[in-house]
C-alpha cells in the first residue's frame, strides 16, 4: 500500500479567496446602498470588508486545519467525511477549491488549495 497522499488548505490561497470575497462584498454593499437611495453608499465598502475580515479571521482556525488524505481506495476529510474512490463521478475545480461528486450525488469540498489543478489531477489519477 502507497503512501496516503495529503491534501492540505494553504495559508495564501485562503488569504486570496478571502480577498475576492471582501471585495464583491464591499461593491455589493455599496450597490444596494445605491439603489436603496442611501445618501452614504461608501459606506458598503467598510462594511462589507468588516464583514468578511471578521469572518476570515474567526473562521482560519477551523479552515487551516482542515486536511484530506487520499489512500488507494479512500478519500478521507474532516468531519469524517469519506469517500470510496470508485464512488467519484466527477472532480471539479471551483476557485480554489476541488470538488468532489459522488455517483449517488453527493458533494464534497477540498477547500484553500495552493494548485487547485493539480489536487485535481491527482485524485483523477487515483480513481482511473
Amino acid at each position: 500500500m502507497a503512501d496516503p497522499v495529503i491534501f492540505a488548505p494553504d495559508k495564501g490561497a485562503y488569504i486570496r479567496t478571502n480577498a475576492w470575497l471582501a471585495a464583491v462584498a464591499m461593491a455589493g454593499a455599496m450597490i444596494v446602498l445605491w439603489l436603496i437611495g442611501n445618501p452614504y453608499p461608501w459606506t458598503g465598502a467598510p462594511a462589507g470588508l468588516a464583514a468578511v475580515g471578521i469572518r476570515a479571521w474567526y473562521m482560519a482556525s477551523e479552515e487551516l486545519v482542515a486536511t484530506w488524505q487520499m489512500t488507494d481506495t479512500t478519500l478521507t476529510g474532516p468531519g469524517p467525511r469519506k469517500v470510496v474512490l470508485n464512488q467519484i463521478e466527477a472532480v471539479k475545480i471551483m476557485g480554489s477549491f476541488v470538488q468532489i461528486v459522488t455517483k449517488g450525488g453527493d458533494k464534497h469540498l477540498i477547500k484553500y488549495q495552493a494548485d487547485p489543478a493539480a489536487t485535481k489531477a491527482a485524485i483523477e489519477r487515483a480513481i482511473g
